[in-house]
């Protein structure tokens, strides 16, 4: 009789302990990441009151069962459904994470590794990555310094917003090319100006100037010079650079003898040029003099047939050297015959003379070379001074030399046609994104990405072997599997991260409600044994009135 009691009673606190499951279940529906538990009960123990037998050859007697009376129930096992994942929750921050695969989180408390399907994360004051409910550390690789790419090392807390990652260093202008159409019938080719091309660069420090190009038809079929006129800041002021050119010096023009305009006057004994002046006064320079005005430059420049002082100067003598430097060394008046006419060997440019295929339109040789279409646009005696600037190779390649109804597209852009050498200004951290395999790309206001690590996971040969924690955290037990201090990467075994999004409770609140009346019917079940039970009690005692 005392053996139904307690019968009852081991039911009531078996079916007590699978409500207690029941209602933790119900209470996590919309707990991020839960994971369901489910209880399994088994038999608590047997009394057995008469052994099995066998069967007897000798007596003829059958084998008799064992007479066993059981003792109630208990509690078998808690099973968490760990590897049945939630539906998908979407939040719109990128730095909620979900992830596809049976793998976890790794994060730190600072002395301990916890395990997590919650990977609703934020980034804390000092730019750690972290679980914005406990603050503990998102753990993963960093990037190896000198190859830039991920070392997969034991985890660490990854710091993503640093101050180093903040900007991203500026880079020095290596490389530019050259593309586009010069139409010989373009008035701008022909003109004293000549096309102008703007090539925008940046300097080691990252501040960017722009070099004005001209290239500019000689007469010559399919052939034209390119020189730089100026070089601007970011402000449009022009720039002085000591030693700053683009190509080289040299002759483009045959030799060749200047004769003086019929309305200028030479005196050969006094070295002097004489010419009206707009008020019809005579005007003298003196040819001697090293420190001419703009004026008389200009003035000596038109009685020679040049529109420009600049022009004029390009040409240079059979010494070797230009007009401007007689000019300015006082020496010019020596070179000219007694009419004024005055002997050059040709016209110099520091740049460089394109020549394209009178037949084809293609580019064919720069400088004389066909194995080498570039320019060099460098800013001191060596190609890389110790200043700010370094030189920039200049492709011509990608230019042709075609009829395109008198309007030239030809124009510079920096780097080459691979987008290679571009340079770039400093850049100011405009955003972070992480990728499906867990890698968390910086994006910089100057076009750059920086790798600043990734999100490494743990998988475990039996997940359900975890142990909660709370907080949403398991850690590792004995049959669960250790975690080695690395883990996996998450895409290795076909998983993937999701952002903006979280995982939900995989509760089913059918099935929990539906577990919930079959644990209200057993406990009622077991409460009717002890009452009958007592009844029967009642009995025996009232044997004795």
């Amino acid at each position: 009789m005392m053996r139904a009691l307690y019968s009852g009673v081991a039911g009531l606190k078996t079916h007590q302990v699978k409500m207690d499951v029941i209602g933790n279940n119900i209470a996590n529906v919309n707990t991020t990441a839960y994971k369901s538990q489910s209880i399994v009960f088994q038999e608590l123990m047997y009394q057995t009151t008469q052994k099995a037998s066998g069967p007897n050859a000798v007596s003829g007697t059958a084998g008799v069962n064992a007479r066993q009376i059981g003792l109630g129930v208990k509690s078998g096992a808690i099973n968490t459904a760990i590897e049945t994942p939630g539906a998908t929750q979407t939040t719109g921050n990128p730095f909620d994470i979900k992830i596809t695969g049976d793998a976890f989180f790794i994060v730190s408390d600072g002395s301990n590794n916890y395990f997590t399907r919650d990977g609703s994360f934020y980034v804390d004051s000092v730019g750690n990555l972290a679980m914005s409910s406990n603050g503990y550390n998102v753990m993963g690789w960093q990037v190896d310094e000198t190859t830039g790419a991920i070392k997969k090392d034991t985890v660490s807390a990854l710091r993503i917003m640093s101050a180093d990652n903040m900007t991203y260093p500026p880079e020095a202008t290596s490389k530019a090319y050259v593309s586009g159409i010069i139409d010989k019938n373009d008035v701008q080719v022909s003109s004293e100006a000549g096309k102008i091309m703007n090539l925008s660069f940046f300097d080691n420090l990252g501040y960017e100037y722009t070099a004005k190009l001209s290239m500019k038809s000689t007469g010559t079929k399919g052939m034209y010079t390119v020189e730089m006129t100026d070089l601007l800041d970011k402000q449009g002021k022009s720039v002085q650079v000591d030693g700053m050119k683009f190509g080289v010096t040299q002759n483009v023009a045959d030799p060749q003898t200047l004769t003086l305009g019929s309305a200028y006057t030479y005196d050969a004994t006094a070295g002097t040029f004489t010419y009206k002046g707009e008020d019809g006064t005579d005007k003298t320079i003196n040819l001697n003099n090293g420190n001419m005005s703009d004026e008389d430059k200009k003035v000596l420049a038109n009685a020679y047939g040049f529109s420009s002082y600049e022009e004029f100067t390009k040409m240079y003598v059979a010494d070797g050297s230009s007009v401007a430097d007689k000019v300015a060394a006082g020496g010019f008046n020596a070179l000219l015959g007694p009419d004024g006419s005055l002997a050059v060997a040709g016209k110099t440019i520091t740049g460089g003379v394109i020549q394209y295929n009178a037949s084809t339109g293609k580019i064919e040789t720069v400088n004389g070379l066909s194995n080498d279409l570039t320019l060099n646009l460098s800013f001191g005696d060596q190609e890389i001074p110790a200043g700010p600037f370094s030189a920039i190779s200049v492709d011509f390649s990608a230019s042709s030399n075609f009829d395109n109804n008198a309007t030239s597209t030809i124009g510079a852009d920096p780097g080459d046609k691979d987008g290679l050498g571009v340079g770039r200004k400093l850049g100011e951290l405009s955003g972070i994104s992480i990728q499906k395999d867990g890698m968390i790309w910086a994006s910089y206001d100057n076009g750059q990405r920086k790798l600043l690590g990734q999100i490494a996971v743990a998988e475990f040969p039996n997940a359900s072997g975890l142990e909660k924690v709370g907080d949403n955290l398991y850690s590792a037990t004995l049959n669960s599997g250790e975690f080695d201090g690395i883990g996996v990467d998450i895409s290795a075994n076909g998983g993937y991260m999701e952002t903006g999004v979280l995982e939900m409770s995989n509760v089913d609140l059918s099935a929990e409600f539906t577990e919930m009346i079959t644990a209200q019917r057993g406990f009622q079940a077991n409460s009717r044994i002890i009452t009958v039970s007592d009844t029967l009690l009642e009995e025996l005692v009232n044997l004795k009135r």
